[in-house]
């Protein structure tokens, strides 16, 4: 009997589990509230673990049945050691070796990762980055961050804190960010910016990224400047990286990029004229595939690369 894979995604509101067949489908789903149990780092395991039992339960799989659960963190991960050094968006969690912690509760075998890692994996193995050796796989959302597939292998720098592309500064000076720098990628196109430029264009502080895209769809002049103004700060953000890296394709997820028909000829034409001239006539814009499956998915992905070693 094949093996299946349980893939887990951690996120600062909402845990989201789903069993996997060999072929990266997913066969049954759940959820529940991260806050619920956001008071310590224990309760949140316990309650990963018994979630992880249920669904499988609920598939009639025994633990002979299961190759392994991938859990994506959002938040720095020491891949090779199993343990989480800090989730930013989650109090409680330093230096935990969540890996060997729930192996011991579980008694299987259970691999981590960065959460925008592990949607880069899906989408490079079942999405939009299927057959591809070298790409970018970007998030848009409240934060920016990326995935790196490079010569067919996940890269994750040294400290495995490859991919922050989102704090990537594109000016010498600029706004305060969170991670100590100023003028970065982030403070122009997360989500609370585009909100505010939303608010001074259309005049209505309570308008959402969700009423402008409505919009824009409904072809509503306004609108379309808006995602074509965000589009030619996202082809700003990516000069550099495809410069530098020269991939095949970045691949665009998260919240915002549901915008992206409607910002894509503004973030080519801007790698058009600011890249160099080998590395923008190689490299393509696409949407990705998986939407909110992407990091569960991964967990497929990364279990039969652990059970390959």
């Amino acid at each position: 009997m094949s093996k299946y894979v349980i893939g887990v995604d951690v996120g600062g509101t909402n845990v989201k589990l789903g069993v996997l067949n060999p072929s990266g489908k997913v066969l049954s789903r759940s959820s529940f509230s991260t806050k619920t149990f956001i008071k310590s780092s224990d309760s949140l395991i316990d309650a990963v673990c018994e979630a992880v039992l249920a669904l499988a339960g609920k598939e009639g799989l025994l633990k002979r049945d299961i190759a392994g659960v991938g859990i994506g963190l959002p938040g720095l991960i020491d891949v090779d050691k199993g343990v989480v050094r800090v989730l930013p968006n989650i109090p409680g969690w330093s230096d935990v070796p969540l890996k060997r912690i729930m192996e011991k509760k579980l008694d299987l075998l259970v691999q981590l990762e960065n959460d925008v890692n592990m949607i880069t994996l899906g989408e490079w193995e079942y999405g939009a980055g299927k057959g591809i050796e070298n790409l970018i796989c970007m998030t848009l959302g409240t934060g920016v961050g990326a995935g790196l597939i490079l010569n067919n292998e996940i890269y994750r720098g040294t400290g495995f804190a490859a991919g922050e592309i989102g704090h990537m500064p594109l000016n010498e000076e600029g706004p305060e960010c969170t991670c100590g720098g100023w003028g970065c990628f982030e403070r122009y196109v997360g989500n609370k910016r585009l909100q505010k430029e939303a608010a001074k264009i259309f005049g209505k502080n309570d308008i959402s990224l969700e009423d402008v895209y409505r919009r824009a769809v409904e072809g509503k002049k306004k609108a379309l400047k808006f995602w074509e103004m965000v589009g030619e700060k996202v082809g700003n953000g990516l000069v550099g990286p495809v410069n530098i890296l020269n991939p095949e394709c970045v691949i665009i997820g998260g919240g915002v990029s549901r915008s992206l028909e409607f910002m894509k000829s503004a973030i080519e034409g801007v790698i058009k004229r600011r890249c160099m001239k080998t590395q923008a006539e190689m490299v393509r814009v696409i949407k990705a595939r998986l939407d909110d499956d992407a990091g569960i998915v991964g967990a497929e992905v990364l279990i039969r690369h652990e059970k390959k070693n």
